[in-house]
């Protein structure tokens, strides 16, 4: 038996001597493929299917605000309304995308192949968190853009008349921006603790219904502190008091004097959502 030997191939292996793009190029591609991913761009049908029937809903609602005041010279809602009265569907567009974002690289178990890279635990959070921040704001302000440019057309005064409107716009705007702030932080932070995507989903969904009917019994059964307090612990109705306070509104709800506590809350909710992301990144298992 002839002794084996051991054979060298050249298999043509070079060093790469390229650039070396980094940690910023790797947390700006993963941002951009999470908003992408929020839309479904870049994957199958199927993966369109709910966020782009969401997207359906919310521009029909802008185009019938426009047709309304086009027809009528009255405006339909405000901006801010507008804003306020899409929450479900924004509830049922982070049950679907915070999930898709988070969930399925914990399923996956492809979180070892982020963080092989230059790229830290926090930079994925944070990077996802901006994604979905993003999804949630361009869900909310590019309608509101689209009702702005049709109340100009309608306007007779010229350029004071847009300038009018773009104060009018400003409430909506900021209302957009914080609901995409807070919301998305406590939809990822949810979303983050399970690889399951309908439990996600699922978990998401029930964070902002089952809290509601507790802020209404508060609301029966508490004094008048309490009733002005109780919708502290339902995200959607805090941040209807944390605008109220902000614009000086009275159209919601029955805040009181409380509006500066609502404003903290709002902070202390994103502030400690953010926190305990990054926390659960830190510690989670890749």
């Amino acid at each position: 038996m002839a002794p084996q030997t051991s054979v060298i191939h050249d298999i043509g292996y070079q060093r790469y001597t390229g650039p070396r793009l980094g940690r910023w190029y790797a947390n700006r591609s993963l941002y951009e493929h999470s908003v992408r991913a929020a839309f479904g761009i870049g994957r199958g049908a199927k993966a369109k299917i709910f966020p782009w029937l969401i997207i359906g809903i919310v521009l029909l609602v802008a185009v019938v605000a426009i047709a309304v005041r086009s027809i009528t010279g009255e405006t339909f809602l405000t901006y801010r309304q507008y804003a306020d009265g899409l929450s479900y569907p924004v509830m049922l567009f982070l049950a679907v995308v915070a999930p898709e974002l988070v969930s399925r690289d914990l399923r996956d178990r492809t979180l070892p192949l982020y963080f092989s890279r230059p790229l830290a635990r926090t930079d994925y959070a944070l990077a996802k968190y901006a994604a979905l921040v993003t999804a949630v704001l361009a869900l909310l302000a590019v309608p509101q853009l689209l009702i702005y440019l049709g109340a100009i057309f309608t306007r007779t005064d010229g350029f004071s008349g847009a300038w009018k409107e773009l104060g009018d716009l400003g409430p909506g705007l900021t209302a957009a921006l914080l609901r995409a702030l807070v919301l998305a932080s406590i939809s990822l932070l949810v979303a983050s603790l399970t690889g399951r995507r309908a439990f996600a989903a699922a978990f998401i969904v029930g964070v902002f219904l089952v809290t509601s009917p507790i802020a209404g019994i508060l609301t029966v059964l508490g004094n008048d502190a309490v009733k002005s307090l109780a919708f502290l612990v339902n995200p959607m109705f805090l941040l209807l008091g944390v605008e109220q306070w902000i614009f000086g509104v009275k159209d919601g709800l029955p805040i009181g004097d409380y509006g500066p506590v609502y404003g903290a809350a709002a902070l202390v909710m994103l502030g400690g959502s953010v926190a305990l992301l990054l926390l659960r990144y830190r510690k989670v298992a890749a």
